[in-house]
């Protein structure tokens, strides 16, 4: 399930290192790819996701998986910017195939195993996110871009059939209509402040996140480091690190409570980027990107821990508002990165980015004593 789940999201980031390889063949599209990726990642996690309280969620793995290996070969014929953006949000949506295997995972896991069982399947969603990046760019070097969507239409053809093969049947007893089942989400929103603190904390991490690798290829081609984008993925390889911590957090959150890992990796990803804005070397880079990977990565899974306990007939949906909450921030990251490499240049992205985690802190640091004393035990 975690190879599947790092399989699944690596879809989302192929294209950020190949983004100066395509601007050659669709100049107009390289500043929309990224963006609308993730945007059809928070889509597909809104509309598809909770079908996983509601339907069998081995069948809907399966449907994703294929749909998504459809996608990825339109990606790979796209010949004009619609057809390359209508291909990304698609993959994007599909992608959410990751957000179907995780509460799934937690589902099967003993309550008192939860966090560590969490923390190994988001070890393999991280990594799936880091070595897309190594990957895509060593393959768009040496065969094109257009190779890896290429290549990746097999590997989701084979995880659709592995999963369905390998994982139990999942019968609902008492299906849900459609339309009830997203209604119930805005009451879940209002009712659990856990949730709200959670997605939010996230999804300001993300943005950071976000920004970071959409940016990196356009930093690292400038003259003082003259690098391709086979170097941008190698980044991915170093951020690795960070898978490490995922089993780490989530053992942690099982012994000690999420509240305190939650706390460590946002002031962990708030050092990353005052390292970034305060020196911009390679060494500078390489040791905030572990700094970061880890910091965001601790606190993803110690918020998962937190949220997957509130309401175990709901954990589709729960995952639903986490994760669409923390992809817009990644979207809205990327977005405004973007905008503002372009105005003002690396240092006033590290200055928002900076503000960003400041805020994502003052959120952890003013949690309401009573939640924080509930979550301890």
């Amino acid at each position: 399930m975690a190879a599947a789940t790092g399989i699944a999201v690596a879809n989302i980031y192929y294209n950020q290192p190949m983004l100066n390889i395509i601007s050659h063949d669709l100049p107009a599209a390289s500043s929309l790819i990224s963006p609308v990726t993730q945007l059809g990642y928070a889509l597909g996690l809104f509309l598809l996701v909770p079908l996983g309280d509601m339907i069998n969620r081995r069948k809907l793995v399966l449907v994703q998986f294929l749909v998504l290996a459809a996608a990825l070969a339109l990606l790979a014929g796209s010949t004009t910017t619609a057809m390359i953006v209508g291909g990304s949000i698609l993959v994007g949506m599909t992608a959410t195939v990751a957000q179907q295997i995780i509460p799934y995972a937690a589902h099967l896991s003993a309550p008192e195993k939860r966090g560590a069982t969490v923390g190994t399947i988001m070890s393999g969603l991280l990594a799936g996110i880091l070595l897309s990046r190594a990957i895509a760019g060593y393959v768009a070097t040496g065969l094109g871009w257009r190779a890896m969507f290429i290549i990746a239409v097999p590997v989701a053809v084979i995880a659709a059939i592995t999963m369905f093969t390998m994982l139990p049947d999942d019968r609902k007893q008492v299906p849900a209509s459609y339309p009830k089942l997203m209604g119930s989400m805005r009451h879940l929103w209002r009712d659990y402040s856990e949730l709200r603190r959670a997605a939010l904390t996230q999804a300001l991490l993300f943005a950071g996140f976000s920004a970071f690798w959409t940016v990196l290829p356009f930093l690292l081609a400038q003259p003082q480091f003259n690098m391709g984008a086979e170097i941008a993925g190698l980044f991915g390889i170093v951020g690795m690190v960070g898978v490490m911590a995922a089993p780490i957090a989530g053992r942690l959150a099982d012994h000690r409570g999420p509240r305190i890992v939650v706390r460590l990796g946002v002031l962990v990803a708030l050092a990353s980027w005052v390292l970034f804005a305060t020196s911009t070397t390679i060494t500078s880079l390489v040791i905030g990107v572990i700094l970061l990977d880890f910091g965001m990565q601790s606190a993803l899974v110690s918020n998962q821990h937190i949220i997957y306990s509130l309401e175990p007939a709901a954990r589709a949906r729960i995952n639903t508002i986490f994760m669409a909450t923390m992809f817009l921030g990644g979207a809205a990251g990327s977005a405004l990165a973007i905008w503002v490499w372009h105005h003002g240049g690396w240092i006033n992205v590290c200055e928002i980015l900076i503000a960003a985690s400041v805020l994502a802190v003052i959120m952890q640091v003013r949690a309401p004593r009573t939640i924080q004393n509930a979550q301890a035990n």
